[in-house]
C-alpha cells in the first residue's frame, strides 16, 4: 500500500466510525450464502445498491440506540431488505462503535436468528471492520447465535419464544416476531409472542435500554398492533403509544397512501422503483388482504375481506311479522380488559331475510357477565332461543349446569365451537354479502360494522362470533331445553 493509499484508507476508517452511512459503504454487506449450504459462512455481497429507505432505516436505528429508552418501529413490505440493514448491518456497527455493549436480537425462530447472527458475524470478520473499530471476534466466543468482541461487546440471537433468561442487554432488536399467516391468525400464538415480549425480552433491558421492532404487519393485534394507539392508520413519526412510551414509527408502504410518508413520497408513489417495477407490485395488489397487511402495513382492509357490511340495510323499526329469534353468546371473563362478552340477537323473517336486532357487549368479569346474560335474556323473553358455547371437559359440564339454573325459564342450547372463526363466520358472511341482512338502528351498529370490516384481522371479533353462533342455530336448529 502506497502512502497515498494508506492515507485514503485511514480517512475511510475514520468516516466509517463516525457515520453509519459511511460505514455501510465501507463494508461488504452480506447477501445470499455462497453455495448450496444454507449454513455457509461465506456470503455474496447484496445485489442491489443501497436505497433511500435503507439509509433512513440505518440512521433512525442508530439514533434510537443513542436515546435513553429509545423506541423504534419499522414496517416495510416483504423483500425490501429491511432485515439486512436493520438487523445485520446496524448491529455490527453498534457493537463495534461502542465498547462493552450487549445486544439481543430476537425473531420468530431459532433458525432465522442463527442465520442473522451468522451474517452479522461475517461483517465482523471482515478485514476492513477490524481496521475501522480495532475490534474483532474473541477466540472464546464465536458461535453464530452468541459471540463476543475484543472490545467487550456481546451479541445474542434467539427465537422470540425461546427465552433469554439470565442475559442482560443495552438493547433488543425484534425482527419478524410472527412467521406467517397461520401464526398471525392464531390468538394463542399472538398472546405467546406478547407475553414473551413483556416477560422475557423487556425484562432483559438494563435501565434506559432501547427496543427496535422490525416487521411486516400481519394482524391488527400483532406485537406492534398491541403497542400502537387505537385508530393508528399508517402514520409515521413520533407516536404516543398504549405502553406509555413515545415510539418513532417508520411506516414504509409499498404504495404511499399517507401524508406522513417518512421517505417524503407523494401519495401514489411506489417504493424502490429502481429495484421493483410496477408489475412486481401489481401481482399483490389484486389480493386486498395481502396487499393491505403485508404491503401497506394496515392489516384491516378498508372495504372488508370476509364481510361486505355496506350490503346491510338499516331498519328504524322491526316488522310486524312472525320472526324466529336466537341470541348467540361469546363469553369472556376479564373485567375492563381483554376480550368482550358479546350477545347478538338475530331473527329470521318468513321471507328468509335476516335481522340483526341487538348486540350486548361488555368487558365484564364473570359475576357481572352472568348478570348481563340473565338481564338480557329476561328482556328478550322466552320467544328468543339462547345459544351458548360449551367448554370441553368437566369444566364445560359444570358451566352448563350453572347457566341452566341461572337462565331458568329460557330455551337453551349449549354446544362446543367447531372449526376456526373464519369457517364459522362464512355462512353469515355469505348472507351479508348478497344483501340478505338488515340491522336495526342502534348505538351498537358501528362496533358491529367495524368488526365486519376488519375480520379476521381485527383486534376483536366477539360480535362476529356471537352473530355466527346465533345464525347457525337459526339455519340448523339443535334440540333445546328449558333452564
Amino acid at each position: 500500500m502506497t502512502p497515498a493509499e494508506a492515507a485514503r484508507e485511514l480517512l475511510i476508517r475514520k468516516a466509517a466510525r463516525a457515520d453509519i452511512l459511511r460505514y455501510v459503504s465501507a463494508i461488504d454487506v452480506p447477501g445470499k450464502p455462497v453455495g448450496e449450504d444454507p449454513d455457509a459462512e461465506v456470503f455474496a455481497p447484496v445485489e442491489s445498491a443501497i436505497a433511500h429507505h435503507h439509509r433512513l432505516i440505518l440512521q433512525e436505528a442508530v439514533a434510537t440506540t443513542l436515546r435513553p429508552h429509545g423506541r423504534l418501529m419499522i414496517f416495510c413490505p416483504p423483500g425490501s431488505a429491511k432485515s439486512t440493514y436493520a438487523s445485520v448491518v446496524m448491529p455490527s456497527y453498534y457493537l463495534g462503535s461502542q465498547p462493552d455493549r450487549r445486544l439481543i436480537l430476537a425473531t420468530y425462530g431459532d433458525d432465522l436468528a442463527r442465520k442473522m447472527g451468522r451474517r452479522t458475524r461475517s461483517i465482523i470478520k471482515q478485514q476492513r471492520y477490524a481496521g475501522i473499530f480495532s475490534a474483532g471476534l474473541t477466540h472464546e466466543s464465536q458461535a453464530a447465535q452468541e459471540f463476543a468482541l475484543t472490545n467487550g461487546s456481546e451479541y445474542m440471537a434467539c427465537g422470540v419464544l425461546a427465552g433469554v433468561t439470565g442475559n442482560r442487554a443495552h438493547g433488543v432488536i425484534i425482527d419478524d416476531p410472527i412467521k406467517g399467516r397461520e401464526q398471525a391468525n392464531s390468538e394463542v400464538v399472538r398472546q405467546k409472542v406478547w407475553d414473551a415480549y413483556e416477560d422475557d425480552l423487556k425484562t432483559r433491558l438494563i435501565p434506559g435500554g432501547f427496543v427496535v421492532i422490525i416487521q411486516t404487519r400481519w394482524h391488527e393485534s400483532d406485537l406492534s398492533g398491541r403497542i400502537l394507539p387505537a385508530g393508528w392508520n399508517g402514520q409515521s413519526g413520533d407516536i404516543e403509544c398504549r405502553d406509555g412510551n413515545t415510539w418513532r414509527v417508520l411506516c414504509i408502504q409499498a404504495r404511499c397512501e399517507v401524508d406522513s410518508d417518512p421517505l417524503g413520497r407523494a401519495q401514489g408513489e411506489y417504493l424502490w422503483p429502481e429495484w421493483f417495477d410496477r408489475k412486481h407490485w401489481s401481482q399483490f395488489e389484486s389480493n386486498p388482504r395481502t396487499w393491505s397487511a403485508l404491503y401497506q402495513q394496515r392489516p384491516s382492509p378498508l372495504d372488508g375481506e370476509i364481510f361486505k357490511p355496506d350490503q346491510i340495510g338499516v331498519l328504524d323499526a322491526l316488522p310486524a311479522e312472525d320472526i324466529k329469534w336466537c341470541r348467540g353468546w361469546d363469553l369472556a371473563s376479564i373485567e375492563g380488559g381483554g376480550d368482550w362478552t358479546a350477545g347478538a340477537k338475530i331473527g329470521r323473517r318468513p321471507n328468509g331475510r335476516l335481522i340483526i336486532a341487538d348486540v350486548a357487549r361488555k368487558q365484564y368479569g364473570s359475576d357481572r357477565r352472568d348478570a348481563l346474560m340473565k338481564n338480557t335474556s329476561d328482556l328478550d323473553g322466552q320467544s328468543v332461543k339462547i345459544s351458548i358455547p360449551q367448554d370441553p371437559g368437566q369444566a364445560g359440564k359444570t358451566q352448563v349446569l350453572y347457566l341452566s339454573r341461572l337462565l331458568t325459564g329460557h330455551r337453551l342450547v349449549f354446544s362446543p365451537e367447531s372449526g376456526d372463526k373464519i369457517t364459522r363466520a362464512e355462512p353469515l358472511a355469505s348472507q351479508v354479502n348478497v344483501g340478505n341482512v338488515d340491522m336495526l338502528r342502534g348505538d351498537w351498529n358501528r362496533v358491529v360494522l367495524d368488526e365486519m370490516r376488519s375480520f379476521p384481522n381485527g383486534s376483536h371479533d366477539d360480535c362476529i362470533d356471537a352473530m355466527s353462533r346465533a345464525f347457525s342455530e337459526l339455519i340448523a336448529p339443535r334440540r333445546s331445553f328449558f333452564g
